[in-house]
């Protein structure tokens, strides 16, 4: 099993979203963070100069069996792209073992 975290675009999370459940992922984690990006310039928007690198952006931590990673990967990939900068990041960890609580099933079994 591994564990997939990604960084989005907020703008792009329903895109992503709907990607992951026509490939299946149809349980995840996601939250708002801010992080702090390499862009460094600012933007001016009707005079006011806003600061580009406080980057508010979505979290995504989905756990996978390992022959499903490539798939997840891809659809990510693919739906959260705009080919500018600041599109996100993936992190791709492995996962020990994973527990459902309600029935105690363990490892794969837990993930369907």
């Amino acid at each position: 099993m591994k564990k997939i975290e990604a960084i989005i675009r907020k703008s792009k999370f329903n895109d992503v979203k709907e990607a992951l459940h026509s490939v299946e992922v149809n349980f995840f984690s996601y939250w708002d963070v801010t992080g702090i990006g390499n862009e460094k310039e600012g933007h001016v928007y009707r005079g006011i100069n806003y600061s580009t690198s406080e980057i508010q952006r979505r979290y995504l931590s989905i756990v996978v069996n390992d022959e499903f990673v490539q798939t997840t990967v891809d659809v990510i990939l693919k739906s959260a792209a705009t080919e500018k900068v600041g599109d996100g990041k993936i992190f791709i960890t492995p996962v020990e073992e994973a527990y459902r609580i309600r029935t105690g099933e363990k490892g794969k079994a837990s993930l369907k």
